[in-house]
């Protein structure tokens, strides 16, 4: 699976920039490389740097990670319920009360990141595990379509925009 073949119709307007990030990528490679991306640019990152805040009202580094972790929970929870092909139509979530109630500066950084890992890897094992019709459908979220395959791309480039973001303003 290609991100060169989505089409518009399979995601709301709000998440092309993601989608359109990553140029022309294999979806199970692209969740792979940005995992690789995250470790090796995390990993040995002293507590005081991932405790900074560029601005007043910006989330850490510790924070940013963990609203990751929990973007990506919900993402891959999206596509396995249209991929099983729930007709719910599911919520979205306000990424600010997560971070809000997430603990995730008392956090060993360590945890956090081994936590992202398998969350990372288990997406991997679930997006290969999906046939290219349960990729194609679609289900609805906020009244809006969206398919299984553009999930998987969002969830690498959610992540991908965040880690850019670490780069340019924190490190």
């Amino acid at each position: 699976m290609n991100s060169s073949q989505l089409t518009k119709s399979e995601y709301p307007p709000f998440y092309s920039g993601y989608i359109k990030a990553l140029g022309a990528v294999n979806l199970i490679e692209v969740l792979s490389k940005s995992l690789d991306d995250v470790m090796q640019t995390l990993k040995d990152l002293p507590e005081e740097k991932l405790l900074f805040r560029y601005e007043i009202g910006k989330w850490t580094i510790k924070e940013l990670v963990q609203h990751i972790v929990d973007a990506e929970r919900v993402l891959s929870y999206r596509a396995l319920c249209f991929a099983r092909n729930d007709l719910t139509n599911l919520p979205g979530f306000n990424e600010d009360w997560y971070v809000e109630n997430s603990n995730a500066n008392n956090r060993n950084f360590h945890e956090l990141l081994e936590e992202f890992t398998y969350l990372r890897e288990s997406n991997i094992t679930l997006f290969s595990s999906f046939t290219t019709e349960m990729l194609a459908t679609t289900g609805s979220l906020n009244e809006q379509d969206m398919s299984v395959r553009a999930l998987g791309f969002i969830i690498a480039g959610h992540q991908i925009h965040h880690l850019k973001i670490i780069k340019e303003k924190y490190l």
